[in-house]
């Protein structure tokens, strides 16, 4: 029972370590990406820092850079919790296993004793002849015989459990200087952390002196977003009226004919068992008129979480709703803010058709249908598409502009179902 309760114990500690692997490999891998982020950063603040004219592209790489460092420090401490966590439960399993250990040499001994108690021959043949009877005896002689191989199990026992106490000793040795590099590592990254807050007041007050400049340059974004939003609304009211108009045509027509037919087959009209399109339809059912726009429709809601993201590699400055930027100015976000490099392709998330391509202050705006569903990708340099041209996931649909202002490189993707703006947070898979 002794040696069965040693291995419950190590099972259940490789599984316990299991779990602990894929939760710290999950926090590793996010770690280094974000080192990674933090490096390209670096190399952009270090471009513009060679230039002696502070800009508000400055200000917004350090902005970035402060909040995926405050990200990165939370990770190390995830990955300093898991550590203490593993470290503690290989103390519990070496102390265990010591004295599992501590047990099974006792046990052992007082074999070896007896065994050497008993060694002779004539020891062994007085044991059994000293028997009451025949049925003794055979039991005696098989006691001999399992005794010898019980001792020989024994000893594998204490050698397995050996080697599993050496074991977790050097994982245990391991962890701890993981955790030591962890800690060393957090520490810098509160110092870098410290700089570049430093460095944030320092270009906040270099730019407070141009303060009129940056919020005429704020104004004309806002002006641009409010331009680049009411333009998508116009398109999809305009999709929706056009998908309700060719519906009702299609249903006339459809009518129409099935009168001719009645009429010359001298029957009846039969009513048609399929709703049809009118003036008081739902968005919903006027988008989703056509097989084709109800099968795209449902293929898009199947792959919701999974989308991808508009570009190959990214990172959110602001996402979907309303904030306020260190300067105090109030913006409402109607999908998600991407930062990127330059030059970088704007790609399709899903399946569908181009319904509009619009220059919107000098950038570009394209808007993909996708059944009832509709996607904008906007601050595009350049486009690839044209309006009613079909396109597939992850195809290039132009490039993302720079801003001359801010120096940023950002496309804002946004997601529409009918009418109503939603956050693409629910539906894209995670960056």
């Amino acid at each position: 029972m002794k040696v069965f309760r040693a291995a419950f114990l190590i099972i259940g500690v490789f599984t316990a370590t299991g779990v602990f692997a894929q939760s710290s490999s999950e926090l590793k891998r996010r770690r280094e990406k974000l080192t990674e982020e933090l490096e390209q950063l670096n190399r952009e603040y270090q471009e513009t820092a060679s230039n002696k004219k502070v800009s508000l592209k400055q200000l917004n790489i350090l902005k970035a850079q402060i909040n995926l460092r405050e990200e990165k420090i939370v990770n190390i401490n995830s990955e300093v919790r898991n550590l203490d966590h593993q470290i503690s439960e290989s103390n519990n399993t070496v102390h265990s296993l010591q004295s599992q250990l501590d047990q099974l040499k006792k046990d052992y001994a007082g074999m070896v004793l007896f065994a050497y108690r008993n060694q002779s021959a004539y020891n062994k043949l007085m044991f059994i002849f000293a028997s009451k009877d025949f049925n003794q005896a055979y039991r005696r002689l098989k006691y001999l015989q399992q005794f010898g191989t019980y001792r020989e199990r024994q000893a594998g026992y204490i050698q397995g459990t050996q080697k599993e106490l050496h074991v977790k000793i050097v994982e245990l040795d391991k962890d701890k200087k993981q955790k030591n590099n962890l800690l060393n590592e957090q520490q810098k990254e509160k110092e870098n952390l410290g700089k570049e807050k430093n460095n944030q007041v320092k270009v906040i007050g270099n730019l407070s002196k141009h303060q009129g400049e940056l919020k005429q340059q704020q104004r004309d974004i806002q002006r641009k977003i409010q331009k680049t939003n009411r333009e998508i609304n116009i398109a999809v009211r305009r999709e929706i009226e056009e998908a309700r108009r060719e519906a009702e045509e299609k249903a006339k027509a459809e009518a129409r004919a099935a009168a001719a037919k009645a009429k010359a087959e001298n029957r009846e009209v039969v009513a048609p068992t399929k709703k049809a399109i009118t003036k008081t339809s739902t968005t919903s059912e006027v988008l989703n008129a056509t097989p084709e726009a109800a099968k795209l429709s449902n293929d898009f809601l199947g792959n919701r979480g999974r989308l991808p993201w508009p570009v190959a590699n990214g990172q959110l400055v602001h996402g979907f709703g309303t904030y306020t930027d260190s300067e105090g100015i109030r913006n409402d976000n109607s999908g998600y803010e991407i930062r990127t490099g330059n030059g970088a392709a704007v790609r399709a998330v899903f399946d569908g058709e181009i319904t509009k391509v619009v220059d919107v202050s000098g950038t570009y705006l394209v808007i993909i249908r996708h059944g009832e569903y509709f996607t904008a990708y906007s601050n595009l340099r350049s486009v690839s598409v044209s309006k009613g041209q079909k396109v597939s996931t992850k195809q290039s649909i132009g490039s993302v502009a720079t801003d001359p202002s801010s120096g940023d490189t950002t496309v804002i993707f946004a997601l529409y179902k009918g009418t109503n703006v939603v956050d693409p947070k629910q539906w894209l898979a995670p960056n």
